[in-house]
């Protein structure tokens, strides 16, 4: 096994799966994925205009979806954690605790004004790019450069 193979902690995470799937196991991802972005359109998720309502408070629809995606979240760990509920390859899956710093405040921040100003989350931009709003690559292309940036200056920030 090369060093990238068995390395199970930082950049994977304490979770990472140990066992190696295939490329077609790895379709389940794919259809998994047409079909949220396929909910993120019809529910008008990526919808800038929903976005620019929500951040001038003046609808409630963005604030629902992710209160019931908070609310899903909770119960969804509270189970995990209370079934002892494994993952499907039957690995036992382990929540960490987390500890607040203030970076997780300015990383917020940043994050919010960069969505105010796009329109854009992380999670939809493939979906808002698949409906034809190819500007947004523009997004894609700075949430990874920008991912990139943190990744080299992060030992020199706050923690």
């Amino acid at each position: 096994m090369s060093n990238l193979e068995n390395k199970n902690t930082d950049s994977e995470g304490i979770n990472a799966s140990h066992k190696k799937e295939t490329a077609f196991a790895n379709l389940k991802y794919l259809i998994v994925g047409i079909f949220f972005g396929i909910v993120f359109v019809k529910a008008e998720i990526i919808s800038w205009f929903r976005i620019q309502e929500m951040f001038h408070l003046q609808s409630f629809h963005m604030y629902g979806v992710i209160g019931s995606a908070v609310a899903v979240g909770v119960i969804s760990v509270f189970l995990i954690k209370k079934l002892n509920i494994k993952t499907l390859q039957g690995e036992k899956i382990e929540i960490q605790p987390k500890t607040f710093n203030k970076g997780q405040i300015y990383g917020g921040l940043m994050f919010g004004f960069g969505w105010a100003i796009t329109g854009a989350c992380p999670g939809p931009l493939f979906a808002q790019i698949g409906t034809g709003a190819t500007v947004i690559v523009v997004t894609l292309v700075s949430a990874i450069a920008g991912t990139w940036v943190y990744g080299l200056l992060k030992d020199k920030l706050p923690h």
